[in-house]
């Protein structure tokens, strides 16, 4: 592997010696993963006995609000369903309306002529995230600050578990992306911009998920994504106005890829992650859904992948104006199960004639039909047992105050402290008057952010949890009063204020920024509050490092709180010095946009604060 000189090369060429001090001579890494090719003389005797339209059936995911009716299930053999992240039950939002919801389906699945069982997916990306009363835990960005990989683990197990009460066993999660520009709409769904931390922490994940084997009973299939270099992209390479660098271009050599993007895969790949889902993204102008070279001759052939391979939603879509051409590229170039949502119908039609037509050889149907067969076989479903039904015994743990606990030290591990003047924190319980201020201090939809309940999140009380004004007045003494406004309004006279700004909730392109700086009534209300003369506390919700400007300036204390969860009490945990913060950035934090991107490696590095950085109470620095 080579990498030219320029900007973030210089860690890649670091990352390329360890990498290859960790590997076997032939490359790849040390250690072992299970081998689904076991399954092969389960999966080829099924094979035998199915026609060509219950393969492509098997290739075909749907989303379940898109159906007319679940008979269209056996009646098309289907393979997968999902729910998108704003598929709900019809019959409302609960645990048990989501196993219903989920048991209905598999039983239409087994009146198929062969009754192969479905493989159902969702997006729990920080907990079951789209279920009301499920725990959620901080987006990947501030577990990327914990550099606690038993955490993480932990998390993804419980995550797991709560799915698996309703039914659901497949998660489009870890996200392995090595965001390397801040502007990105996905950052907080990145652990790091450094490919060890996100390799540590997404292969803790993939165990947690899949803990005790993927036929466990309370095991989920992982989903390493987005194969491959989605957070290497280009700013202004994506289609404005509506996106600005998601689904972009990632412009590197491919020594930079290996030794930045590729690393976590590797490592996914050793703790046996079952699936993949390919990026949006594009690899110096080639979509990835259509790179046969990335999807098939190193991620299968080289790295030696035996699971399956799954499109993004409607991706195939943008590969060609001509659906049929679209498809023929992707199932070509490695795609195994098209997670093709409306258009289901109109994609086993297609992909039909292509196969009578010679376009797609008959043998990489059956490839991809090999691959999502050796999982179901590898998680049990095709054993008909309990392992393929929602599982009534866990739905009780769903959030429940043991796994409440979990996600509240995983915020308080999560916190960073940027300053900490005179020492300000952690406050005194017995305060007269505490005073909060910002809408984000009483809203654990913006607590929460994208992903959570819908995709790209909402506002109030959108699920259960713990605002940071409610864990507050909780963690002070009968004698502190605490008053709130969201204007700012009110501090005078207040013994301590604490400001709580930051970010409204967003998901993917929706959350592309060309300005990253704090809102500009936000900072206003911080020049407000810091007039007043009392002592002021700065929290910070956010998904990526933000512009602070005055902010820092006029702050006594800053602490970066990144996308919390429904734990907000994990941050009157920290406040109060109740836990000490523990958190190291995992992301460079910019001085100004001219500084945006900042990673570091860069040749020129003078970030506002590098990666690494965090105070904590027992070595206090003044800030």
């Amino acid at each position: 592997m080579k990498c030219t000189v320029g900007r973030g090369r210089t860690l890649a060429l670091v990352l390329v010696v360890a990498f290859a001090a960790s590997c076997g001579s032939d490359g790849e890494p040390a250690g072992g993963r299970a081998e689904l090719s076991q399954f092969d003389p389960r999966v080829n005797a099924l094979l035998e006995r199915m026609t060509l339209e219950e393969k492509v059936g098997q290739m075909t995911q749907a989303e379940i609000d898109k159906l007319a009716s679940l008979e269209e299930i056996p009646e098309l053999a289907l393979g997968s369903l999902l729910n998108g992240g704003d598929a709900d039950p019809k019959d409302g939002n609960s645990v048990e309306a989501w196993a219903r919801m989920y048991d209905d389906a598999q039983r239409a699945a087994l009146r198929s002529r062969l009754g192969i069982p479905l493989l159902y997916g969702v997006d729990a990306v920080h907990g079951h995230s789209n279920v009301v009363g499920a725990v959620i835990f901080p987006h990947n960005i501030g577990l990327g600050c914990t550099r606690n990989p038993a955490l993480v683990e932990e998390i993804a197990h419980i995550t797991a578990k709560e799915m698996r009460a309703t039914g659901m066993h497949w998660t489009f999660a870890p996200v392995l992306a090595v965001a390397r520009d801040e502007r990105w709409g996905r950052t907080y769904e990145s652990f790091s911009e450094n490919p060890d931390v996100v390799a540590e922490l997404a292969t803790a994940a993939v165990r947690g998920f899949q803990r005790g084997g993927l036929a466990h009973p309370e095991a989920v299939l992982a989903t390493a994504k987005h194969f491959l270099a989605d957070g290497g992209t280009q700013f202004g390479t994506s289609t404005p106005p509506l996106m600005l660098i998601d689904q972009g271009d990632a412009r590197i050599d491919e020594g930079e890829l290996r030794a930045i993007h590729l690393l976590p895969y590797r490592r996914a790949l050793q703790a046996g992650v079952g699936s993949m889902m390919a990026s949006y993204s594009s690899w110096n102008g080639a979509k990835v859904h259509g790179h046969r070279y990335l999807l098939t001759e190193l991620l299968k052939n080289e790295l030696g992948f035996e699971g399956f391979v799954v499109s993004d939603y409607l991706a195939i879509d943008q590969l060609d104006p001509d659906y049929k051409e679209a498809v023929r590229r992707a199932i070509t170039a490695g795609i195994d199960m098209g997670m093709v949502a409306h258009r289901y119908r109109e994609f086993i039609q297609v992909l039909l004639e292509l196969v009578r037509e010679g376009a797609v050889p008959m043998e990489r149907i059956e490839d991809a039909v090999r691959r999502i067969l050796r999982v179901k076989f590898a998680m049990g479903l095709m054993d008909r047992d309990a392992r393929l039904w929602s599982n009534p015994a866990l739905q009780a743990l769903v959030g429940s105050p043991e796994h409440r606990a979990v996600a509240r030290r995983a915020v308080r591990e999560s916190l960073v402290l940027l300053k900490n003047q005179n020492r300000l924190l952690p406050l005194r319980k017995d305060l007269g008057r505490l005073h909060l201020a910002g809408v984000h201090a009483d809203n654990l939809g913006y607590q929460c952010g994208g992903w959570t309940i819908t995709w790209r999140g909402g506002s109030g009380r959108i699920t259960e949890g713990t605002t940071i004004l409610e864990a507050v007045r909780a963690a002070v003494s009968p004698t502190t009063t605490v008053t709130y406004s969201f204007d700012g309004s009110g501090a005078d006279g207040a013994d301590v204020v604490v400001a709580v700004i930051g970010e409204r909730p967003y998901a993917e392109y929706t959350g592309d920024r060309a300005d990253l700086s704090v809102e500009s009534r936000q900072v206003e209300m911080i020049r407000t509050l810091a007039r007043s003369g009392v002592p002021l506390v700065v929290v910070l919700v956010t998904g990526r490092p933000l512009i602070l400007g005055d902010v820092f300036e006029l702050a006594d204390a800053l602490l970066v709180a990144w996308l919390p969860g429904t734990e907000g009490q994990g941050v009157a945990d920290v406040l109060f010095g109740d836990a000490a913060p523990v958190g190291k950035l995992s992301f460079s934090w910019p001085r100004s946009m001219e500084q945006v991107p900042v990673n570091v490696g860069d040749p020129v590095y003078d970030p506002l604060f590098p990666f690494g950085f965090g105070l904590t109470y027992d070595r206090e620095t003044g800030g």
